[in-house]
């Protein structure tokens, strides 16, 4: 599988930015199968975009929009359009997007797009590579349910991707496929072929603001009603937190919930969790993820830090795992945390530069800052994978 990156900061003249793209790709060959992804910033008019791309490129373009982009050359940027092409004559690729979702529609809308993929696709997926949106409301389904429903009906292929994202509005997020743009939906593109992928994730998270662990006593889906037996608001009230406004994303992306979540074979998975929404009548709280009942949580802290280590450790894995292998990795898929965007803060820039840098000079370095990340997670236990949803983690995935 080979692949090319193409970024332009020109987003006011569609006409113009398409040509640039064109340009990039001028001297590509491209194979029997391709893939296009674009992440790009929220105010770009996909439409157009597409209706551009598709003149010449006949084959899937999906993306989402997202916060920031982290791409081979300019290494950060803020704005802009970045695509990736990946290529390949003996890997396939089916991509396909969800209509709206809700809570009552979801896993029959994903069950219909996954069959109708996998059905043109002939054969087994290696990966689902997977963009979704997950809004805050309280009818719409948690980034858990969308990705559980996408476990279900592909029996557990590791699906790696993330959460649309935008400049902290969470309004002007989308996905898309081909001419199709969602607001509240989700693209799953489907895998197969003679490639080996490996995926790594690491999360920015090892503070706690307190020793304490508490128990989810009574919860349904992501809405938390009682820990320890006790509305969960009143706890948090005592341990200081805000709790006197309803939308409270913002003030909580640097003190994520670390949840360990039992699984039914007897293994356990961690993951952190964004508290979105308090409810003063019930005094529960709606997270971005899934918070079942009889789950450990605790409050945890991101800082600068935590994140420069952390990426740190998940690079030299991947460059040790490419040393020691002889299959030609040609494309590394990123899915990083708004959060650890916010922490970094002016600091931002510099560092993807050195990050970037680290990199073997023939792999293409293409991510995101999202708002949630995919990725399996092993419990060390039980030793089997799980397809996870974290937030506040930086996912990696070399094909």
């Amino acid at each position: 599988m080979q692949s090319k990156i193409a970024y332009t900061d020109e987003v006011d003249d569609i006409e113009e930015a398409v040509g640039e793209i064109f340009d990039a790709f001028s001297d590509f060959e491209f194979k029997k199968n391709s893939l296009a992804i674009i992440f790009m910033e929220e105010d770009v008019e996909y439409p157009e975009l597409y209706e551009g791309l598709s003149k010449k490129w006949d084959f899937p373009i999906i993306g989402c929009t997202c916060t920031a982009m982290l791409v081979s050359g300019p290494g950060f940027a803020s704005d802009g359009i970045s695509v990736l092409v990946m290529t390949a004559d003996d890997c396939r690729f089916e991509a396909g997007v969800t209509g709206e979702l809700t809570r009552d529609n979801y896993e029959k809308s994903i069950a219909d797009l996954y069959g109708e993929l996998s059905d043109r696709l002939g054969e087994k997926e290696k990966i689902i590579i997977s963009y979704a949106v997950c809004v805050t409301a309280r009818d719409h389904a948690s980034a858990d349910d969308l990705l559980a429903a996408t476990d279900a009906v592909s029996n557990g292929t590791p699906i790696i991707g993330g959460l649309a994202s935008d400049r902290f509005s969470f309004d002007d997020t989308c996905v898309f496929c081909n001419e199709k743009l969602v607001k509240n939906g989700q693209v799953i593109v489907l895998v197969a072929g003679e490639f080996e992928p490996k995926y790594i994730h690491i999360t920015s998270i090892e503070a706690r603001v307190s020793p304490q662990t508490y128990e989810i006593t009574e919860s349904n889906h992501n809405e938390v009603m009682c820990i320890d037996g006790r509305p969960m608001v009143d706890v948090l009230k005592e341990e200081g937190f805000e709790v006197g406004k309803e939308d409270v994303l913002r003030e909580y992306l640097l003190t994520p919930f670390i949840v360990t979540i039992p699984q039914p074979d007897g293994g356990e998975v961690r993951a952190a969790r964004n508290l979105s929404l308090i409810n003063k009548e019930n005094k529960s709280g709606l997270f971005l993820g899934a918070m079942p009942k009889g789950s450990k949580i605790q409050v945890g802290i991101i800082n600068r830090d935590n994140v420069k280590e952390t990426l740190n450790t998940a690079l030299n894995e991947l460059k040790e795992y490419i040393g020691s292998t002889d299959y030609p990795y040609s494309t590394v898929l990123c899915t990083s945390c708004a959060a650890r965007y916010l922490a970094l803060a002016n600091s931002i820039q510099g560092e993807a530069g050195r990050w970037l840098e680290s990199l073997p000079n023939q792999l293409n370095f293409f991510g995101m800052y999202s708002n949630g990340e995919f990725c399996p997670v092993t419990d060390d236990n039980s030793g089997n994978d799980y397809n996870t949803f974290h937030n506040f983690t930086f996912v990696i995935l070399a094909l």
